[in-house]
């Protein structure tokens, strides 16, 4: 195939950056989307520029780093993964494809499409830790959940942070992702102790690092590669008001 790439490109922090043009020949439908750019950059060396920078990991669908807009759409158009799980399969002959960083002013962009997530590795701290007795490993049955709690902690574990949900928001919103992290030990005993302050703690922070409110727009969970659902922004909602009664009695 032949394609039209326009990619984002920006030469440090404090560069005003700028949309350059690429035409991409030869390029197979069998190849990842990830692939595909590093056959670009390997061309862009080979004529003596610089390579595109981009973050990407496992390319598995598992670590979050594969960070980019396509076409608009965090993660690209296929619904329930990862841009490195996206294949050029889903492209034509003569096809325009537009690719910018994560659009949210808590991710700043370091070097054309590479943002810095580490305001959600402070949200993160901002949790703390949970309280759990040391030593061997009780009985598999000590500790009984609910199978609808299990369920439903497990489907916020699978978070991933790779901050789709914020970049795809209008108001550049993290609520999905704090959602994810606060639902996911509310729904469980080991996270009761400090299930208060951690939920008081991580909104504090996450309003701190400048994320915008939630109004429910949904196009979080539309993108989020894991499907998380909405449901955990209700969730977080009913523990922060329980958590913020609470200090006051």
């Amino acid at each position: 195939m032949i394609l039209t790439l326009r990619i984002w490109r920006q030469k440090h922090a404090r560069d005003k950056g700028r949309f350059e043009t690429y035409e991409m020949k030869g390029v197979s439908p069998d190849m990842s989307f990830l692939e595909m750019l590093d056959v670009l950059s390997d061309s862009l060396v080979d004529r003596g520029e610089d390579a595109l920078t981009f973050d990407n990991d496992c390319r598995e669908g598992i670590c979050g780093m594969c960070s980019l807009t396509i076409n608009g759409v965090p993660h690209g158009p296929d619904q329930g993964g990862t841009v490195c799980q996206l294949h050029m399969r889903r492209y034509k002959e003569g096809d325009t494809i537009t690719i910018e960083p994560w659009r949210v002013s808590p991710f700043p962009v370091l070097k054309d499409l590479a943002v810095d997530r580490s305001a959600f590795d402070r949200i993160i701290q901002a949790g703390g830790y949970i309280t759990t007795n040391a030593g061997s490993a009780v009985d598999a049955n000590a500790i009984l959940v609910p199978r609808a709690d299990a369920e439903t902690a497990m489907d916020a574990a699978a978070c991933i942070g790779c901050g789709a949900c914020a970049a795809s928001c209008p108001n550049g919103s993290a609520m999905l992702f704090v959602a994810a992290k606060v639902s996911h030990l509310a729904h469980l005993p080991q996270g009761a102790p400090e299930r208060a302050q951690r939920v008081l703690s991580m909104v504090s922070q996450m309003d701190q690092e400048g994320f915008g409110n939630c109004t429910n727009h949904s196009e979080c969970e539309a993108v989020c590669p894991k499907e998380i659902n909405v449901s955990h922004i209700a969730k977080i909602n009913r523990e922060f008001i329980r958590a913020a009664v609470k200090s006051i009695f």
